[in-house]
């Protein structure tokens, strides 16, 4: 266990204690919270030797046990993810404040007057991956949303995300946030324990594969929001630019391979293969990228051979499957079978192709003519992310702020009943303010 609430006996009673500290957490100024995240970031740059030293020992660690080329590459934190990080905490602090904003202002009848205003969801459990710099990104978003945090994450991180829990927690405690803002848990023995805490956890949002999210949905009774796997597809059209569209798909596929917004699978109209396969096939050959297509794909490209089960594959690799199609809504049928709902592209110059792919393509972002990389709470100005949501409930795509905050219904009165509107001594008169 961490430092917080260490005198308690288990996740249970440290989970309790959060949510009692989660209702002081949702009255603290936005000002306040400001000043915590300003602090944060000094802390991290401050503390950047312990963080590297402790990263280092773990991608030490992951290597000796033969982790994943995938893994190790999201478990590294260097310079350029401490700037990003720091960067992303600054972006957060320049967000307008998420709570106490009225979405609606309503008189009911004279001197009834009724309110719709945001408020923290309350306390939040996030079990992530090894990717250190997520524990920064869900810290500082619950941070600035008002929201208390149990963190879980990747047992590859455990000395990184020891040494950045550390530095986040000291540095907004010492600017006046309530202790139970953040905790951090590591054991897989504590994450069954707090899949059991439905009365102190409000929501848990899981980072990580299929089978792992449907374990946390089907063992627990708490509401949970995110996603699996991102199988993100690209669909050259027929009417495309054949430059833009290479430099898309590269892009797309080899930014940065571990990423869920990463283009695992790419649909190729029939009439566009011809001109696109052989260039595309040299530039991600060059890249090295494996290529695995269809009979037909093969017919322009020497790709090696595409089972079924590739199209359904979240490589998180130097790796892309090709399916030539016959129209864009094979395309689309496609997408919406074998896809993830995460995020789709279509390359195309024909407005009304890109507007029925985005209105009948079910996913959570739906692009055109640009890279699916672009999906992350950072790149839609959000400041950061907790996570991707492929659900249509609360939150969908990039979870930034508004996807953490939640509303309760203001009324304010002068001794109104509902007898008298029972009995029609008084009426409604609805007037809308805002």
């Amino acid at each position: 266990m961490t430092d917080v609430f260490r005198e308690k006996r288990g996740v249970a009673d440290i989970a309790a204690a959060v949510k009692s500290d989660s209702f002081l957490m949702a009255s603290v100024s936005g000002i306040l919270r400001n000043e915590a995240l300003d602090a944060i970031a000094d802390a991290l740059i401050s503390g950047k030797d312990a963080i590297f030293a402790a990263n280092k020992a773990d991608i030490d660690a992951g290597m000796r046990s033969n982790l994943p080329e995938p893994l190790l590459k999201r478990l590294k934190f260097d310079e350029q993810k401490l700037h990003d990080s720091v960067e992303g905490i600054k972006g957060l602090i320049a967000l307008p404040d998420p709570l106490f904003q009225k979405i609606l202002e309503r008189e009911l009848d004279e001197g009834l007057l009724l309110q719709q205003v945001t408020c923290p969801i309350g306390v939040i459990g996030v079990i992530f991956e090894s990717r250190p710099d997520a524990l920064i990104q869900i810290a500082s978003l619950c941070l600035k949303s008002g929201n208390c945090a149990i963190l879980k994450g990747g047992s590859e991180a455990v000395g990184t995300n020891r040494v950045l829990f550390d530095l986040i927690h000291k540095a907004g405690v010492k600017s006046g946030v309530p202790e139970g803002f953040l905790t951090l848990i590591e054991t897989r023995a504590d994450t069954q324990e707090l899949l059991a805490c439905h009365d102190s956890i409000d929501l848990l949002i899981p980072r990580g594969s299929n089978e792992f999210v449907r374990h946390i949905m089907n063992n627990s009774s708490i509401p949970v929001m995110g996603h699996s796997d991102g199988i993100c597809h690209i669909y050259a059209d027929k009417d495309l630019d054949v430059d833009k569209a290479i430099s898309v798909i590269y892009d797309a596929k080899t930014q940065y391979v571990a990423a869920c917004n990463a283009a695992e699978t790419l649909l190729v109209h029939r009439e566009a293969a011809e001109k696109l396969l052989p260039p595309l096939y040299k530039k991600l050959s060059d890249g090295g990228v494996a290529v695995r297509g269809c009979a037909e794909t093969r017919a322009f490209i020497p790709a090696a051979p595409a089972s079924d089960d590739d199209f359904t594959t979240e490589y998180l690799d130097f790796i892309i499957s090709v399916k030539i199609v016959n129209s864009l809504d094979e395309a689309i049928s496609h997408i919406n079978s074998y896809g993830s709902h995460h995020t789709d592209c279509i390359l195309t110059e024909d407005p009304e192709a890109a507007e029925r792919f985005m209105l009948l393509v079910d996913s959570a972002g739906v692009y055109q003519n640009c890279s699916t990389r672009f999906a992350d709470g950072f790149r839609y100005g959000f400041g950061a992310e907790v996570g991707i949501s492929t659900g249509k409930l609360h939150a969908r795509g990039p979870v930034g702020l508004a996807g953490l905050v939640t509303y309760k219904f203001k009324l304010y009165g002068h001794g109104q009943i509902v007898g008298d509107y029972a009995d029609g001594k008084s009426v409604f008169r609805f007037r809308d303010i805002l």
